[in-house]
């Protein structure tokens, strides 16, 4: 006994077809815009032609040996380890500029006091949510610049 196709068999196929269709471009579309913490740049163009220049910056300071580390505390401040070569730096002068990845918020500048020789927090505390820190080190006439997604 053979079945016969009717509109009904392609009126499901066709649904269940474009609703996977749309599940999944629903679901790629969310995870896409809850999981973005892009870089906006004002002029891609003017960016493109930075770009060598920031590598070369990038080597230089990599030249240094500095490490520049952060994270949140528990109280919303931010805690930044400075070190070179593997030894605590006491004499920097750091600062932060704090933006959230999609703009929603100003940006903020964080200024520093040493806790201890290569310990570093923050005097402001750091809203809540997701922030982008540009830290900026310098001593002895060098500077380190490091970005730190902060969650």
């Amino acid at each position: 006994m053979t079945r016969t196709f009717t509109g009904r068999h392609i009126a499901i196929i066709l649904v269940a077809f474009f609703g996977v269709v749309i599940a999944v471009n629903i679901a790629m579309a969310w995870l896409a815009s809850s999981t973005f913490g892009g870089l906006v740049v004002q002029n891609s163009y003017v960016a493109s032609q930075k770009f060598n220049s920031w590598l070369e910056e990038a080597r230089e300071q990599k030249a240094l040996g500095w490490t520049l580390e952060a994270a949140r505390t528990p109280d919303h401040h931010v805690l930044a380890r400075l070190t070179s070569n593997g030894q605590p730096m006491a004499d920097a002068r750091l600062t932060a500029l704090i933006r959230h990845p999609l703009g929603r918020a100003p940006q903020r500048t964080l200024q520093f006091r040493a806790l201890a020789p290569g310990r570093y927090e923050s005097v402001e505390t750091l809203p809540q949510g997701r922030w982008i820190v540009h830290l900026h080190a310098a001593t002895h006439g060098r500077q380190l610049d490091q970005l730190v997604d902060l969650p």
